[in-house]
């Protein structure tokens, strides 16, 4: 598990990339090392499981020059609830009011990148320079985790699909948005060596235990859930075991 951005994900994603992209290289790179040295070095395979903004912190490491020699050893990634395309349209109002809030307050970088104002200019934003990059091409299988009840994240952007609200707007934001999209869904079925496995899955919380409190309200028992009960994650990791060999 990477240790790295623990207690930093506060800033710019890409400083948060850079550092995965180092912590992961310097993993491979005393893996192969100790292997190496006992003749038994065989297929490589480099697995990604995300949470939440972790997603977006992944791809960014990707990106980073010191990561490309190991590209082609990119196997299977789990994306569980990740914000693949942004906060550009959420319809969770007052999750954005405490978003709003938290970039009037403390000026976080990384909630300005999730909103799309880190720029005036959105073809200047982080998200939609990073949906350019080729960061889920190189993958063989991608399954994206995701729950309606998740009120943290877009349900469509942790699914990478088209929402209702851009669907019928034709300014630039929403030609901006699809045209986002179109980039990311370009990377999942681009050609491939190998037969690419993709899926779209959908998880359903029973949070009738937890009662109506202000977490289940505004959507986050479901979004932390993802973390405190796996057994979706482990399910999944049963039923298609070769994934992750």
């Amino acid at each position: 598990m990477s240790e790295v951005n623990e207690d930093k994900t506060s800033g710019d994603f890409r400083e948060m990339g850079v550092r995965l992209a180092q912590e992961v290289t310097s993993f491979i790179k005393k893996k192969m090392d100790k292997v190496s040295r006992s003749g038994s070095l065989r297929n490589i395979k480099l697995n990604f499981v995300g949470h939440s903004i972790g997603n977006v912190i992944i791809r960014t490491a990707l990106t980073e020059e010191i990561m490309e020699p190991y590209l082609r050893y990119l196997c299977t990634y789990l994306s569980i609830s990740g914000p693949h395309l942004g906060y550009l349209y959420s319809s969770n109002s007052l999750f954005n009011s405490g978003l709003w809030l938290l970039k009037k307050l403390r000026g976080t970088q990384c909630i300005h990148q999730l909103t799309y104002t880190d720029d005036p200019d959105l073809q200047n934003t982080f998200f939609y320079k990073l949906c350019k990059q080729k960061t889920l091409e190189n993958f063989k299988n991608i399954i994206l985790l995701s729950s309606p009840q998740d009120g943290y994240v877009p349900y469509h952007s942790a699914r990478i699909e088209m929402c209702q609200g851009a669907a019928g707007d034709n300014s630039k934001k929403g030609k901006i948005f699809l045209e986002m999209l179109n980039d990311c869904v370009d990377q999942i079925r681009a050609p491939s060596c190998e037969h690419r496995l993709f899926m779209r899955c959908d998880v359903n919380f029973d949070t009738s235990t937890q009662g109506r409190n202000l977490n289940t309200f505004i959507g986050r028992a479901a979004h932390i859930e993802f973390l405190e009960s796996d057994i979706f994650a482990r399910f999944i990791m049963w039923s298609f075991p070769e994934l992750f060999r």
